[in-house]
């Protein structure tokens, strides 16, 4: 059973996070009143996730991510913000977190945000030797519109990175969450037009590996389930890339390309191209926006920023 980490200093909004944590998933829960405190705990026991508020007295959010990326890399941070804070989140992002939700989002994208960076943690188990001569890594892959299978994909993936011993544990938990962010948009935005406050839901029932009923349906539908997505990754030493399209209409290419870190907030599906933005060097979408190629250059670099907040443009 997953061990969860929650480091919050008010008693209200701690007790207000479990509850909906544990809302229908019975976690093993942990407490830290602060950073300073939740570092002291990890030193003794690691927990599968870390949950963590931003503003904390003698330790804030910030300072525990960084510390973590360099101490618990393995370990995946999810922050959450007051919408205020949203700057500082992309910062913490770029710093190490695996991603964030706002707190007027606790409701909806808390328990769907913690299943999915749990879903995406790997360990390494490959042969250092066979990695050291290894140059490049393809795959190409044909999609229907099953979500139950972009866990497995994602894995695969990981499993690639980590045989090349491409990228460092963090980046490859940024790769692997930006790549479900990209197959999510694709089969439920892209093939099957589903509505997107229905998404919450639905990617909760398939982190639990339940089936969601309104896919099963649309899935047996035209011109839905004849549709497919179309994934191609290539590993080198210097870059990766991921390349995901979908068969579907596509979207208006002047709106997924936001022009500042606000017009992606304030969107529904606008937290999730920040993430991919965020974790990856480039992002391009082709002109109708049924595709989008992500690219880590320099993987075995180690992280640092590629830009600031205000030059996020297309």
């Amino acid at each position: 059973m997953p061990i969860i980490l929650l480091v919050e200093d008010s008693d209200v909004d701690r007790a207000m996070i479990t509850g909906l944590l544990n809302a229908d998933v019975d976690w093993l829960m942990s407490y830290a009143k602060n950073g300073a405190e939740a570092m002291r705990m990890l030193a003794d026991a690691t927990p599968d996730v870390v949950v963590t508020d931003l503003v904390m007295p003698e330790m804030d959010g910030m300072e525990l991510v960084s510390q973590m990326a360099v101490s618990y890399p393995e370990v995946p941070v999810v922050l959450v913000t007051s919408h205020d804070d949203v700057k500082m989140a992309f910062k913490a992002l770029r710093a190490g977190a695996s991603s964030y939700v706002p707190k007027a989002q606790l409701n909806d994208r808390l328990l769907d945000t913690v299943e999915q960076v749990l879903s995406v943690r790997n360990m390494d188990h490959h042969d250092k030797r066979i990695a050291q001569i290894t140059t490049n890594t393809r795959y190409r892959f044909i999609l229907e519109n099953d979500p139950l299978l972009i866990a497995p994909l994602v894995d695969r993936i990981q499993q690639g990175m980590i045989g090349m011993q491409l990228c460092s544990p963090t980046q490859r938990m940024h790769v692997g969450i930006a790549l479900e962010e990209a197959l999510t948009n694709a089969i439920f935005h892209g093939n099957l037009e589903l509505p997107a406050y229905r998404l919450p839901e639905i990617r909760h029932l398939i982190h639990e590996g339940r089936p969601s009923p309104l896919v099963q349906e649309r899935r047996e539908e035209s011109p839905y389930k004849e549709r497919r997505v179309h994934v191609a990754v290539d590993f080198t030493r210097d870059r990766v890339q991921l390349v995901v399209s979908d068969e579907g209409n596509g979207f208006d290419v002047d709106v997924i390309h936001p022009k500042s870190i606000n017009d992606i907030i304030d969107g529904q599906c606008g937290r999730g191209l920040l993430l991919i933005r965020t974790f990856m060097s480039d992002v391009l979408f082709n002109k109708t926006g049924s595709e989008v190629r992500m690219i880590l250059n320099n993987p075995l670099a180690a992280m640092r920023p590629k830009m600031k907040v205000a030059d996020i443009r297309d």
